[in-house]
């Protein structure tokens, strides 16, 4: 996948040292439903368990510019039965991009792909209450809510609220 800006290609190995890096970042973890100092150990084994389960997929953003990392998507719950998946985890990792409109462009192209060449009908996502810029990217993106999931959600040992949203193929397509 390509955009203006960034290159979304699957993870390679080296990726997760930046991983790592960012999800020990409060910043970016705020909004995560993982633990706080997850170590590399974590962050590989997770990748490697992923690796071997067709119902997911892990893809790091690139600068087009000069072909650094700067982000991750995340994605599970493949169904080819239903043609729905989940993007689990989608995230900026270098702050001097945010704000900027990036998100935007990247989630869009990724919309693209899970629709054109995923062969999808639904794609989900959910975010923390207090996640608002989150919330109103995906909106811009036409994501419709679909409430809230009580307790959904567990980072060291407390319980979060995550609220549900989902976009289909035909409001996707209407939008762009």
């Amino acid at each position: 996948m390509e955009t203006q800006n960034f290159v979304i290609r699957e993870t390679r190995f080296s990726d997760y040292e930046y991983f790592t890096k960012w999800e020990c970042d409060e910043n970016i973890t705020k909004y995560m439903s993982f633990d706080e100092n997850r170590s590399y150990e974590d962050v590989v084994t997770e990748a490697l368990y992923s690796k071997k389960d067709p119902t997911k997929l892990d893809y790091t953003i690139v600068a087009r510019e000069n072909g650094k990392p700067v982000g991750r998507i995340y994605i599970t719950r493949i169904d080819r039965n239903f043609d729905s998946l989940d993007i689990t985890r989608f995230y900026i990792g270098e702050s001097s991009l945010w704000g900027n409109g990036l998100g935007r462009e990247i989630m869009h192209e990724l919309l693209e792909y899970c629709f054109t060449f995923l062969h999808m009908e639904r794609v989900t996502l959910d975010h923390y209450a207090g996640n608002r810029r989150g919330a109103a990217l995906y909106e811009r993106l036409g994501f419709k809510d679909e409430g809230t999931a009580r307790n959904a959600a567990k980072k060291d040992g407390k319980y979060y609220d995550l609220h549900l949203m989902s976009i289909l193929r035909s409001e996707f397509f209407d939008e762009n």
